[in-house]
């Protein structure tokens, strides 16, 4: 563990601030007292605050600092402090109309980067509120609602510093974004002061480094740095990193902060395994580095214990690996749908290669083979990825590719037969096209390709299905039945998720990461996916809530004990600390309170958060477009 919280405020400088193994270019920048020499709102902290205010400051309040104040923070920031409007700001009648703009966020931004270069949007809305969407002849105010008022556009560590240091002081309500796949509202909130670390980018490929327990090749780099953009890096250098399976997921935001899976969690484990040292930026100002050796305790926490929690995260420096390839199978089943029936269409289309079966009961036989063969493939170091979509009327169209890293054709033809046998003994013609498993390079050039659309509002619910769920028939057959109930009764989509990344598979460090122990004895991640509209009212919203959660309600009974993952998990997850933490809570909480006790650092189901509360206008459930208060017990 680290040292105690009076003595955090008695070290120097120079062993907060002292980081072990250089400093990234960006990382060189800090705040230094000249900066804040006739403006101690920007000063670091100088222990811990002995004023309790029950809320945040909001526009409007009594202390909300004035214009001047924030003059003087752009003045501190050197001009990066920004006060952006919502995009679709341009679609609404009033100074800020511009009808070509409008026309281009509506037919142009979701093809490109626009979106995820853009300070304040993430990709789901009805977090925010839903208070200014882009719309032709759009009608009513268009109103700043859970974004942020200000965004600092961190291209230093001073940057951050000063940004976290004026929050703390002033008592406003601090958030963090960098690249905006935000599910869970954790990078928006009303009257905040934004954080934006999207253009962290600096990679740097170390062959020979040596800490601790460690020595081999290594690779550094920032907190804004794409998925598509370490992938480049990786094949410049000709090394393998753990990454996303999103192109433009932050490789080392908030997905890592809380896990991180991808193609590779099954074979090297999750992002946060792979991490040797941690920089950042800790709630009282201070630089810091964070490994085996130094600030434990944020080492601990830093590497799966969520994010926005305990710092800013500037870079990290991880173990890479020699060039790998991936091996990939894909499967399509669909029931075919009654004639003359009005079938709701997929989110994604059946293609002409999709195996067609005649009857509901054959397709549920199909995918029950299908499920249970997941083990095999994570205990074969693979995963995959499917969507199982209800069409209506009894038709259901599921698609799944499986990816085995570190093997051939071959050996992946023999990894999967047993799949293919178990469908032919059941009387169903799905055969395999061996033409299809083609081994390729887990590292290449990638393009950036565009996100999901900001209006898609997609929300997760989600649960880590353990192992003791396949260890017999019995026990599979009540996994799969709730699974069936969820996607047949409730009509939802399933998204599902083979994979593995067991405490062997982290190897070290990451068995000693605060990575949620689910994790470790995972077979399936399994999501429900809904469309969250804008549109809903509060009562709506909570009847919905209610209803899926009856759903989740018999997936947790079939798996006692079991987790959720955050990033893909939902902000009104019944007893969250558990299901997002499990045994680690409590360590981690203790990690919080010392690090952080002007509770600094807030979102939504972070530890630590139940002691906060957003305060919404229309009650609307797990929206971060009100103020945040102290819970009042």
């Amino acid at each position: 563990m680290g040292p105690p919280l009076l003595q955090l405020f008695a070290l120097s400088a120079a062993v907060l601030t002292g980081v072990t193994h250089g400093a990234l270019h960006f990382e060189t920048a800090q705040l230094e007292a000249r900066h804040f020499a006739a403006f101690d709102a920007a000063s670091f902290a100088k222990g811990p605050d002995p004023v309790q205010a029950a809320c945040r400051e909001f526009p409007g309040s009594e202390d909300w600092p004035s214009d001047t104040d924030w003059q003087r923070l752009n003045t501190t920031l050197n001009g990066a402090l920004l006060k952006p409007l919502p995009p679709a700001a341009a679609c609404y009648v009033g100074a800020n109309y511009d009808a070509a703009k409008c026309r281009y966020l509506i037919n142009n931004a979701t093809t490109n980067h626009f979106y995820l270069d853009d300070p304040v949007t993430v990709l789901t809305q009805w977090t925010q509120g839903g208070t200014c969407l882009p719309a032709l002849n759009a009608t009513g105010i268009c109103l700043q609602g859970g974004f942020p008022v200000y965004v600092v556009n961190a291209t230093t560590v001073m940057h951050v510093q000063a940004a976290v240091n004026f929050a703390r002081n002033k008592n406003i309500r601090l958030i963090i974004k960098n690249t905006g796949h935000d599910f869970g509202g954790r990078s928006v909130g009303a009257g905040s002061l934004s954080v934006w670390t999207h253009h962290l980018k600096s990679f740097e490929h170390m062959p020979r480094f040596s800490l601790g327990s460690y020595s081999g090749p290594a690779a550094h780099y920032g907190s804004g740095l794409e998925t598509w953009e370490l992938f480049n890096n990786m094949a410049r250098y000709n090394i393998t990193v753990v990454g996303a399976g999103g192109r433009t997921v932050g490789a080392n935001g908030g997905w890592f902060a809380s896990g991180g899976h991808g193609n590779l969690a099954s074979f090297y484990g999750l992002a946060a395994d792979q991490a040797l040292e941690i920089h950042a930026v800790t709630a009282d100002g201070k630089f810091v580095v964070a490994n085996e050796e130094e600030n434990t305790d944020l080492f601990f926490a830093l590497r799966g214990g969520g994010g926005s929690t305990y710092g800013v995260v500037t870079s990290v420096i991880v173990k890479t690996y020699r060039p790998i390839n991936l091996t990939t199978s894909t499967l399509s089943i669909a029931c075919r749908p009654p004639a003359n029936t009005n079938m709701r269409a997929p989110l994604a289309p059946i293609s002409n290669t999709t195996h067609l079966v005649n009857s509901t009961e054959l397709f549920w036989q199909a995918l029950h083979i299908y499920f249970r063969f997941k083990r095999t493939v994570v205990d074969a170091g693979g995963v995959d990825w499917d969507y199982l979509y209800p069409l209506g009327n009894g038709s259901y169209s599921f698609r799944v590719r499986t990816t085995f890293p570190n093997t051939t054709t071959d050996q992946a033809t023999r990894l999967l037969e047993p799949l293919y046998t178990a469908f032919t003994r059941a009387g169903l013609n799905i055969t395999l096209d061996r033409a299809e498993l083609r081994p390729a390079p887990y590292a290449g050039t990638l393009t950036p390709t565009p996100p999901a659309t900001p209006l898609a509002n997609t929300r997760y619910r989600s649960r880590l299905l353990p192992r003791a769920g396949w260890a017999s028939d019995a026990a599979f057959n009540k996994t799969f039945a709730a699974l069936r109930t969820a996607v047949q009764d409730g009509g939802y989509t399933l998204h599902g998720l083979a994979i593995g990344p067991t405490a062997e598979v982290a190897g070290w460090p990451g068995r000693g990461a605060a990575v949620n122990p689910a994790w470790r004895e995972a077979v399936l991640h399994a999501c429900l996916m809904t469309e969250q509209t804008g549109g809903l009212t509060a009562a709506a919203a909570k009847t919905e809530e209610a209803r899926v959660q009856g759903y989740m309600k018999v997936i947790r009974e079939a798996s006692p004990g079991a987790g959720s993952y955050m990033n893909e998990g939902d902000p009104g997850e019944p007893e969250w600390q558990q299901a997002f933490y499990g045994a680690n809570y409590r360590r981690l909480l203790e990690v919080k309170r010392a690090r952080d006790p002007w509770g600094v650092f807030w979102a939504a189901t972070t530890v630590g958060s139940e002691a906060w509360e957003v305060r919404t206008a229309d009650g609307y459930p797990r929206s971060q477009n009100g103020r945040l208060c102290r819970v009042v017990k």
